[in-house]
């Protein structure tokens, strides 16, 4: 059977979401199932030895990744949300954007000292959204054995934020 370049599966948004910027639309991907099946798959090997408890998501894309994974890994899935979106008692930590803050958001009993963990999202760009998924999640205790995204996008130095953690994606640009 033939590998997938899955980049042939990346539709490019020009200007979206403002001008200037080249939004990578993984919506083409995700309607193709062997492209799917292969994106999920790739994210599975690189974690599959990591004897991983949970995969943690971050919303909203990567609870599409996060989900199929946990499920091909045989682990629990544990989401990281926007403010106010969970319905138990949280933890929550603020990070910075490009103009102004927002905060992430995890139950406080989602994970405990020592649980292995991965974490999962769509997109690598600048890091600012991951380094603070990153940070709630330690803030609980639990190893971080890796993170994981379908793209990164490389010249934005992303993994620069990420404290050396082993950091693996689907694809590079």
């Amino acid at each position: 059977m033939k590998k997938l370049n899955l980049k042939d599966y990346i539709r490019d948004i020009p200007d979206f979401p403002k001008k200037g910027i080249l939004f990578k639309d993984i919506t083409t991907l995700l309607k193709d199932k062997a492209a799917l099946k292969a994106a999920v798959d790739s994210l599975a090997r690189a974690f599959a030895k990591k004897d991983i408890k949970y995969v943690v998501g971050i919303e909203s894309r990567g609870f599409i990744f996060g989900t199929a994974l946990a499920y091909r890994l045989g682990t629990g899935f544990i989401p990281v949300r926007k403010k106010g979106k969970l319905p138990a008692k949280t933890r929550a930590v603020m990070y910075a954007l490009e103009y102004g803050t927002d905060s992430l958001e995890i139950h406080a009993d989602a994970l405990k000292k020592g649980d292995k963990v991965v974490i999962v999202d769509d997109l690598l760009a600048t890091g600012g959204t991951i380094a603070a998924a990153i940070k709630l999640v330690a803030g609980s205790g639990a190893k971080i054995e890796g993170v994981g995204f379908v793209i990164e996008l490389s010249f934005l130095n992303g993994r620069k934020k990420l404290g050396g953690l082993p950091v693996f994606s689907v694809m590079q640009y």
